[in-house]
């Protein structure tokens, strides 16, 4: 692919090369021509259209045109082999669907890049496009490509420890990151180039060995997350506590059809209630949710807050409901 580019570009830049040619050979034959004149006839003349020349040619014009004609057609020539050799290869729509996904990609905001398509990129993209959220995969494996594709994801060809990569997935209009790359160091290097090209985003990454954790916190990770403690954890659960377990796994989030838990950006709300209480808000009588938890601005969670609690800005509530609960609050926020 990389090879066919090169001769595209390379037959393109030859056609322009005519045309500065032709205009500067024209301009420095006969002082007669104007630039524009000199532009008229290369391009007459390169597209062998046969239009009137502008002024009477002597013997050098004429031997110019024949060269310019004669080199015009060679490199037409070699334009139309480049592009018939693209769609030969079945390369020149996928150019064009490629180009066509980058400004889709360009158009995104607030939306979520997930480096990686493993099988945890895969959960992770299934549960955001469940809750209808934009998201970008980032991926360098040709075959877990052809599986993006046929899902119809919006994607990245690239190596995600590349800031190239990153910047190709707008990550400076990103709300989040997601890194679930094999290779502790790959995702701690894309947790740090990640930090440093947004300083407000959320990052996620995964881990696979405890010696990780401390140095993914340092680089900018908001979350690091060990799959196989959290898998060992929930099978030893389901023996200790498995009635609490299963009830937990039924209000989880299922999908946007099937919410349960939902939580509340205090800055989101109608300004009014900022600064306010729990009871002030009165969510309860409004919408039938209950606020089981609450994370102030320092990121300290508590439990099944008191009715005092104040609603200071950065913070968040998490909320309990049916279906039609949680309906009726994003109605009413």
């Amino acid at each position: 692919m990389k090879y066919l580019n090169n001769k595209l570009y390379r037959a393109l830049g030859s056609m322009l090369l005519v045309v500065v040619i032709g205009v500067l050979g024209y301009k420095l034959i006969s002082e007669a021509y104007s630039w524009v004149d000199a532009l008229y006839m290369t391009i007459i003349t390169t597209t062998t259209v046969g239009f009137a020349e502008v002024h009477p040619s002597g013997d050098t014009e004429k031997l110019f045109t024949i060269f310019l004609i004669i080199t015009s057609i060679s490199i037409y020539g070699y334009v139309i082999s480049v592009i018939s050799e693209f769609i030969a290869n079945g390369r020149f729509f996928e150019q064009i669907n490629k180009i066509q996904m980058q400004k889709k990609i360009q158009k995104l905001t607030n939306h979520t890049i997930v480096c990686g398509f493993g099988r945890n990129g895969k959960q992770a993209m299934e549960r955001l496009l469940s809750y209808d959220k934009s998201c970008v995969i980032i991926e360098s494996n040709k075959s877990v490509i052809e599986e993006i594709e046929a899902l119809g994801y919006l994607y990245i060809e690239g190596d995600a420890t590349d800031d190239k990569t990153l910047e190709k997935a707008s990550i400076g209009l990103a709300s989040h990151l997601i890194t679930t790359m094999p290779s502790d160091a790959d995702n701690l290097y894309v947790v740090l180039s990640a930090r440093q090209m947004n300083k407000e985003l959320v990052i996620i990454s995964r881990a696979s060995k405890d010696t990780s954790y401390s140095k993914l916190k340092v680089a900018g990770a908001n979350n690091i997350i060990m799959p196989d403690k959290i898998g060992g954890n929930h099978m030893a659960s389901l023996i200790v506590t498995p009635d609490l377990v299963e009830f937990v796994e039924r209000i989880s989030i299922e999908g946007k059809e099937e919410t349960n838990l939902e939580e509340i950006a205090v800055n989101n709300l109608p300004e009014e209630f900022i600064n306010k209480t729990l009871l002030d808000l009165d969510l309860r009588r409004k919408t039938g949710c209950l606020v089981i938890g609450f994370k102030n601005a320092n990121f300290e969670y508590t439990i099944n807050p008191d009715v005092t609690t104040i609603l200071e800005p950065n913070s968040h509530l998490i909320l309990l409901g049916n279906l039609e609960q949680i309906e009726k609050l994003h109605e009413i926020f």
